[in-house]
């Protein structure tokens, strides 16, 4: 199947890549959508959810050296919105050739709103103007259809028949009192509208009874404030002569560090190839780490709040969902941009500017000791690298930032902020599933769940999991006062004993570590994966959510590599019933000791909100570390050199560093 000249095509390319993991381009992606959409079988009324690089095995990725040949594979997935069928295509576009086609049935894909003759505004506008909402509007004395906002929201599956087969979304409902103010404190409660995505219409308005729209205004903005504080001095972060950090395409390389910077529009930031330079040469730590999952399920049993369980990137893509960096100060200091290739649901190749942010930071103390008999004093500021995205889901932001330090430790956090999920509520009623943050108005309580893959490799692909304990020794002969305590390493060695919890009493922790490595006391190199805040979920065992986000039931999962195994929820979590993804693969029971292993952390934010989360929350931080324990011989951050003196200013009497 030849799109254009494969000569051409092929010097494209080369000029555009320069290593095989380099992401997709937009002249890529728009090759790829010009041979799907030669593919006459399909049918016409086709969008695009999915449109990301087939990455190469790691064995080509991890002999590659500059100037070597290597072929680009893309991974496509479609819907026939018309047909209501979805097809998978693995395309090869050194030879412009769909080399697989295959209709995926009992499945649905992540949300795309409108169809090839509407974008979002132009969909929501039509459903806000559907004859279906005119009296349930003026029941509660809304009368002007152009003020409401309707949010689709994933319908999750609770065994309706009827629902079966149909791709379908629940619209939640706000009114605005004025063109451009929060909307979301005006929840429109009792009102939920059924839509088939499909046929892009209301197929059900359910009123569950009307509730009085709350009086207060919610607004935020700068516009609306009467004033600011005026006693706040300007703070400036300045690098005369750049960052540290050396950028070639998609490598970075910055404080021994190098990885590379990938993308997707349902992972969002991917990193690859995550080494630190030790003796001379880089050492691997991590081949691929980025987001797998994350689900938001609430905690209301009401009206369809129960059906409030969004996969945020399985259902909705998160990448897709990204910020443009340059409009606002979302990172400050001398900033590294990356630009990212995405594609609309039509199949138009689209330029996402600033989607990344990369920049250093002071972060205080690296180490530091005075020596109090000569007086002599060593000091070092810690400095780390940031890469991170922002993406805007519906009512939450979140932003997403892997940390790295001069030591070799690694950190991975998400801060979350943006505006609750709001709901109505007849006055004088106390909640009890959540908290009354304005009059009438409640945010329900709920959780976030994340789960990170980390395809590791320490100092090479063979690895085994420990778990590590800290204990109390009994009393003994060895420990008659009783003060002593050790560790105990317990290996997961198999898929059905991989599925672990965090134990604060036990300071517990996991070590990934390479038993054919040793370091200079001849022990086994190792990196550790300790958590940060997490929480289990509070649901029922029985509950619907806890089938389709099985990862919530557990911290640490493990298993051995395998290349279609990415997501922890499965590839279609959208009105799946669950089962799928971890708790399938892992049912084959394989071994995990000395194998090519993927590590699955889940950590969760409890969320039971303030007063103060509203109308817009600050924010909120959770994540975890990943960091050397024996993997270096001594601290590696030993040769970072002392800062210089430099006074911040005039005023400052005692500023030295």
């Amino acid at each position: 199947m030849v799109v254009e000249d494969k000569k051409s095509q092929k010097t494209l390319l080369q000029n555009i890549n320069s290593h095989p993991l380099d992401p997709l381009s937009l002249d890529e992606i728009t090759k790829s959508i010009l041979i799907v959409k030669s593919k006459e079988s399909l049918g016409r009324e086709l969008l695009f959810e999915t449109i990301m690089l087939r990455e190469p095995s790691k064995k080509e990725v991890l002999s590659f050296k500059p100037g070597d040949p290597f072929s680009r594979n893309v991974f496509v997935v479609v819907l026939n919105y018309k047909e209501e069928k979805l097809y998978e295509l693995d395309i090869t576009l050194d030879s412009e050739e769909i080399i697989r086609c295959e209709h995926i049935p009992n499945v649905q894909p992540a949300f795309m709103c409108g169809d090839l003759d509407m974008d979002f505004n132009d969909w929501e506008n039509k459903i806000k103007h559907d004859s279906k909402l005119i009296e349930p509007l003026k029941k509660r004395g809304i009368n002007n259809p152009d003020l409401l906002m309707i949010d689709p929201w994933p319908i999750s599956n609770f065994g309706n028949k009827e629902e079966e087969g149909k791709r379908l979304a629940i619209g939640r409902c706000w009114v605005r009192k004025e063109p451009g103010d929060n909307a979301y404190a005006r929840p429109i409660e009792g009102l939920s509208l059924i839509l088939d995505l499909n046929k892009n219409v209301i197929v059900e308005v359910q009123d569950f009874g009307v509730v009085p729209i709350p009086p207060e205004d919610g607004n935020y903005s700068t516009k609306y404030q009467k004033e600011v504080r005026t006693d706040l001095k300007p703070i400036e972060i300045t690098q005369p002569e750049g960052p540290s950090f050396v950028v070639n395409g998609n490598e970075v390389k910055w404080q021994k560090w190098s990885l590379r910077i990938g993308y997707t529009k349902r992972e969002g930031l991917v990193l690859h190839t995550i080494g630190y330079e030790d003796g001379g040469s880089v050492r691997p730590i991590i081949y691929r780490a980025a987001l797998s999952e994350m689900v938001v399920p609430y905690g209301d049993p009401t009206n369809d709040h129960y059906k409030k369980q969004v996969f945020d990137a399985g259902e909705v893509g998160i990448g897709r969902c990204a910020n443009s960096l340059e409009l606002g100060c979302d990172c400050l200091g001398e900033i590294r941009y990356f630009d990212v290739a995405l594609f609309d649901m039509r199949g138009e190749a689209t330029e996402l500017k600033n989607a990344i942010c990369m920049h250093e930071e002071d972060f205080g103390i690296l180490w530091k000791h005075t020596d109090t008999r000569s007086g002599e004093t060593e000091t070092r500021r810690s400095r780390r690298l940031v890469i991170s995205f922002i993406a805007t889901v519906g009512n939450y932001e979140y932003g997403f930032y892997w940390y790295f330090y001069q030591d070799g430790g690694i950190e991975y956090e998400v801060k979350l902020t943006g505006i609750m999920n709001s709901s109505g509520i007849a006055p004088g009623v106390k909640p009890k599933n959540g908290t009354l943050v304005a009059p009438q108005v409640v945010a329900h309580n709920h959780q976030h769940h994340f789960n990170v893959r980390l395809d590791m490799m320490v100092d090479g692909l063979k690895n085994s999991v420990y778990e590590v304990d800290t204990i109390t020794d009994p009393i003994s002969d060895e420990n008659i006062h009783g003060n002593a305590f050790s560790t105990k390493r317990t290996l997961i060695g198999k898929e059905k004993d991989a599925v672990r919890v965090v134990d604060p009493f036990a300071a517990r922790y996991w070590s990934v570590t390479n038993n054919s490595s040793k370091n200079y006391l001849d022990e086994p190199v190792s990196y550790k994966i300790a958590p940060g805040e997490n929480v289990l979920p509070f649901h029922h065992k029985e509950a619907v959510i806890m089938k389709r986000a099985a990862f919530m039931n557990g911290h640490m999962w493990v298993t051995p590599f395998k290349e279609n195994e990415m997501y922890a929820a499965g590839d279609y979590p959208q009105q799946h019933p669950g089962g799928e993804g971890l708790p399938k693969w892992m049912s084959a029971n394989r071994d995990l000791k000395d194998k090519d292993i993927v590590v699955w952390y889940t950590f969760g934010h409890n969320h039971i909100p303030r007063l103060e989360d509203w109308p817009v929350m600050p924010v909120a931080y959770t994540g975890f570390s990943i960091k050397p324990s024996g993997f270096f011989d001594r601290n590696p951050a030993l040769d970072v050199p002392p800062s210089t003196k430099n006074c911040c200013s005039k005023d400052t009497h005692s500023c030295n560093c």
